[in-house]
């Protein structure tokens, strides 16, 4: 199947999900994952409806970005790890950065994004599962109220919500606890009505679980073997 054969088909399981809970599907953003995908297969997604892309490596997408860059309408998001000495390029490329897990990066990243003139949308990855391998702060710590204190200060960062990546399981069922715990803490976060952080974003849900994530109040899925196909391992 096509590219644009794939996004549709995606788009179909989309409204199906929603409707079995009685969301409007249209309040589902489906990011497209582009890490490793060349240029012309990423126009061929945008030729397709996508709007929204996420990127994991800040130095390959700042390689084929100037390919890229006649793609007025596209919103690049950052949602891998973020390193803090990579902060400044970073907002200076992304319209977004989806992976805030540590106070010390979000500083960086907030003097990166006033140097640039420009308040930047972030999300908090949240590492529900507690994996070690996993970036992202645990719901649990101290580490996450020291965050949530500290976002408040910076003025060029704008939180839009929380974003995570559940425990791989075979049974994509699985990671509905983890879809389920997100939401809550979310919504508890909301609930304090915290000086510069909204709670308006829930991005979880990949290719595997992506259903799942949207039964369980995701806002934005990140979708890219589904699209683009499998990528090559390294070798």
């Amino acid at each position: 199947m096509s590219i644009s054969d794939n996004i549709a088909r995606i788009r179909e399981r989309i409204a199906q999900a929603a409707a079995r809970v009685g969301r409007n599907p249209d309040s589902i953003t489906l990011m497209a994952v582009s890490k490793t995908v060349e240029p012309e297969r990423i126009r061929q997604a945008y030729a397709a409806g996508i709007r929204v892309l996420g990127e994991n490596r800040v130095q390959e997408f700042a390689d084929k970005a100037p390919a890229l860059k006649d793609l007025a309408q596209a919103e690049w998001r950052l949602i891998g790890h973020l390193q803090s000495n990579k902060a400044n390029r970073a907002a200076e490329l992304f319209h977004a950065v989806d992976s805030i897990d540590s106070l010390r990066l979000a500083q960086r990243l907030h003097h990166a994004a006033q140097q640039s003139g420009k308040i930047l949308p972030v999300l908090l990855e949240i590492n529900v599962g507690g994996e070690e391998s996993k970036s992202g702060v645990s719901a649990s710590a101290a580490g996450l109220e020291e965050l949530l204190r500290g976002m408040q200060d910076f003025s060029h960062l704008q939180v839009r919500g929380l974003m995570t990546i559940p425990p791989y399981t075979e049974d994509p069922q699985g990671a509905r606890p983890y879809f389920r715990a997100l939401h809550e803490l979310r919504d508890k976060i909301a609930g304090r009505n915290l000086p510069r952080i909204q709670m308006d974003i829930l991005s979880m849900g990949m290719s595997h679980d992506f259903e799942v994530a949207i039964e369980e109040g995701s806002t934005c899925i990140r979708v890219g073997t589904a699209i683009f196909g499998e990528r090559p391992r390294p070798q």
